[in-house]
């Protein structure tokens, strides 16, 4: 029988989730200031200024911004794989009944938006970018819904998140596979032998976290030589932490605990502010009707609830799945546009897209765009149900 959900976790981490997501779009605000002031030329030459260490051997000195995007972020993405897993062992995703629908429908919210970008993109030099309007924020989304307060069920913000834990798995995979260049195949003896470690401590269920971090540590430095996004350090560091599905707090859900706040409240707000600092042009405006403006615009908008809706009526239909306690199908639709929310990620994969500073500006300004439209029109309607159920 499945474990019932903890919900004294879900709701430290909702609370986490929005208060943090709320101080993200602050931080959203102050970078696009500051980058349309006289101030925005200081903070780019400081996110290029090269720190660290290297010698002949050790090469660890980067530009700031690099050391957020693969540095911090490796950090934010050992929270989600941490997530991912204690959702896997004891959560929404710990049985075929309970995972299903959330999985049915990022995989739809995945998958079309996707295609519609290709679509668009299809005989245009950015077509590479058709990771870009797949990924969901769930800092954000979890900030716009908690501002409904008790208006929505907690097992539409429940459901809320688990579709966007399996989206940022899918998202994982998805820069693992098709945003990493050259690969370095002598880092290859070192990452399998840090793995193994990993492993074995997991073997014998150590239970000190920082016999788990140390390695990770080296892991992300091989993996970032070896080609591969370094921030997957993050994520296959977090499934060797060992939990269990009783109500004793293991060491995963220590440093879960841990790392929530540090990540909601520090490492996204900067991730925030280094990657928004986007410098308004005139020719942005033109460069919405381009391809990569519009993949990504109606990839978000559309292509996300329309592949959460279309794949979760198919699963609910065929009994697969179930909709979620004391839900309804336009509450659904309500929380497939939150999705609909890229921001971070998809700002995150614009990057590892292009190379060409015109091209990450112009996809920044879209998702941004694209983010704010999903975000209003979810609240909307989600609040407009809530009405209608109250005038009942």
């Amino acid at each position: 029988m499945p474990k019932l959900i903890n919900l004294k976790i879900f709701k430290n981490f909702f609370e986490s989730q929005s208060a943090g997501g709320i101080l993200l779009m602050v931080c959203v605000i102050i970078s696009l200031i500051l980058a349309n002031t006289a101030v925005g030329p200081a903070l780019e030459a400081l996110l290029n200024t090269q720190i660290g260490y290297h010698s002949e051997n050790i090469h660890l000195q980067y530009p700031v911004l690099l050391w957020i995007n693969d540095g911090l972020m490796a950090v934010f993405f050992l929270l989600v794989g941490l997530e991912i897993k204690r959702e896997l062992v004891e959560g929404e995703l710990s049985s075929i009944k309970q995972a299903s629908l959330p999985i049915f429908a990022a995989i739809g919210g995945m998958l079309a938006p996707a295609l519609i970008y290709t679509l668009i993109n299809s005989s245009a030099p950015t077509l590479h970018g058709w990771g870009i309007p797949m990924a969901t924020d769930i800092a954000f989304a979890i900030a716009v819904i908690s501002l409904l307060g008790n208006k929505v069920p907690l097992s539409l913000k429940i459901f809320l998140t688990a579709l966007a834990i399996v989206d940022d798995l899918g998202a994982i995979l998805v820069i693992a596979f098709f945003y990493t260049e050259e690969l370095h195949l002598s880092y290859l003896p070192y990452i399998l032998g840090v793995l193994a470690i990993l492993f074995l401590l997991n073997y014998f269920n150590v239970q000190k976290i920082w016999m788990y971090i140390i390695p990770g540590a080296f892991l992300w430095y091989f993996v970032h030589g070896f080609g591969v996004h370094a921030t997957i350090a993050g994520v296959l560091t977090a499934f060797f932490l060992p939990t269990t599905e009783d109500d004793k707090e293991s060491p995963l859900e220590k440093l879960e605990h841990v790392l929530v706040k540090p990540v909601n409240f520090l490492i996204m707000p900067i991730f925030a502010l280094a990657n928004t600092n986007i410098k308004f042009e005139s020719t942005m405006l033109d460069g919405l009707t381009s391809p990569l403006s519009l993949g990504i615009i109606i990839g978000l908008l559309i292509g996300k609830p329309l592949g959460i809706m279309l794949m979760s009526f198919i699963a609910v239909k065929m009994k697969i799945s179930s909709l979620p306690l004391g839900a309804r199908w336009q509450q659904i639709l309500g929380l497939s546009l939150l999705a609909g929310i890229g921001f971070t990620m998809s700002i995150f994969i614009a990057l590892l897209s292009f190379s060409e500073h015109d091209y990450q500006i112009q996809a920044k300004f879209s998702i941004l765009i694209a983010s704010v439209l999903a975000g209003i029109l979810g609240f909307f309607v989600l609040n407009s149900i809530a009405k209608q159920q109250q005038e009942v």
